[in-house]
């Protein structure tokens, strides 16, 4: 939806064959129920809910109240795979992915966000590839393993994950792309979208600058990174995915300043989308329609 003088919004541009969504984390410090409050007032087509310390993130009973009542569904359901859910789930990695599995069975989500093992996690890392395609023999689900970055000091990087922070070269059936974490580790994010091809399947839509090791996840055209093209580059090939808004909004001084970030995020990502379908047309009063349409 798109901001209007008067405070109130009005609904945007929709291209109904790749949803945009809200994660979870982008309403933070905020919680999840306020997450799909506003992505219901804001017209996005779903949520994707990032699995973490909030309790009401891993109530199944309690997303699935959320999700009915504001009319939201969930569409991806994002791993407890950060450092701060190591405990989230329980302990066991596999079994974090097990359990992630059977919710977003549960709500009808289409996606599981996953990182990389870190390094220190040897046995899972060993297996991770070959377990991860065993996983998705066993489910309509799909495991999308996610871009991760390297740490830099001193002009040299450390790895922090195995068997690598760039899934290109991986075996991994889905791959959810990051443009923040491109932003961190320098990487050519359509050059890895190219190189993805058919595996690339969820889009983790954020900007960034990338001067340091600051995962910004600014709303997209605040930073460096090719958001705009990124979108219309999906767009043309007639990517089928979920593009999923995930920003930082935690320095936002009110609810209003917050909603007001997540609307442009959404604007920007529905005309993106929108430039590069030819069938839309803006007429001399400044509509925006189908050609065709009457």
């Amino acid at each position: 939806m798109t901001p209007q003088h008067n405070g109130s919004y009005t609904p945007a541009l929709r291209v109904p064959d790749a949803p945009i969504t809200l994660s979870t984390a982008s309403v933070y410090p905020e919680k999840v129920p306020s997450a799909f409050e506003i992505a219901a007032l804001l017209g996005y087509d779903g949520i994707e809910v990032m699995v973490s310390t909030d309790a009401s993130s891993q109530d199944l009973n309690v997303l699935r109240r959320l999700s009915d009542y504001h009319q939201v569904p969930i569409k991806s359901i994002h791993a407890p795979c950060l450092l701060l859910t190591q405990r989230v789930w329980g302990r066991e990695p596999w079994g974090k992915l097990v359990r992630s599995k059977e919710v977003a069975e549960e709500l009808g989500a289409d996606v599981v966000v996953v990182h990389p093992p870190f390094r220190w996690q040897r046995d899972y890392a060993k297996e991770f590839v070959e377990g991860i395609a065993r996983m998705q023999d066993e489910t309509d689900v799909l495991f999308a393993v996610e871009n991760m970055f390297p740490l830099k000091a001193r002009g040299a990087e450390a790895g922090m994950y195995l068997p690598d922070w760039n899934p290109v070269d991986q075996d991994y059936p889905y791959v959810t792309l990051d443009l923040s974490h491109t932003a961190v580790s320098g990487s050519d994010a359509l050059g890895m979208a190219a190189g993805l091809g058919d595996r690339l399947r969820h889009v983790h839509l954020a900007d960034g600058v990338g001067i340091t090791n600051k995962d910004e996840h600014l709303v997209p055209g605040r930073g460096n990174q090719p958001c705009g093209p990124m979108l219309e580059t999906l767009a043309e090939s007639g990517f089928r995915g979920h593009i999923v808004l995930e920003v930082n909004t935690r320095r936002a001084s009110s609810r209003a300043e917050r909603m007001e970030d997540l609307a442009e995020a959404l604007a920007f990502a529905r005309l993106h989308l929108a430039a590069a379908d030819h069938t839309w047309q803006v007429t001399s009063g400044g509509e925006v329609t189908r050609r065709g349409a009457r």
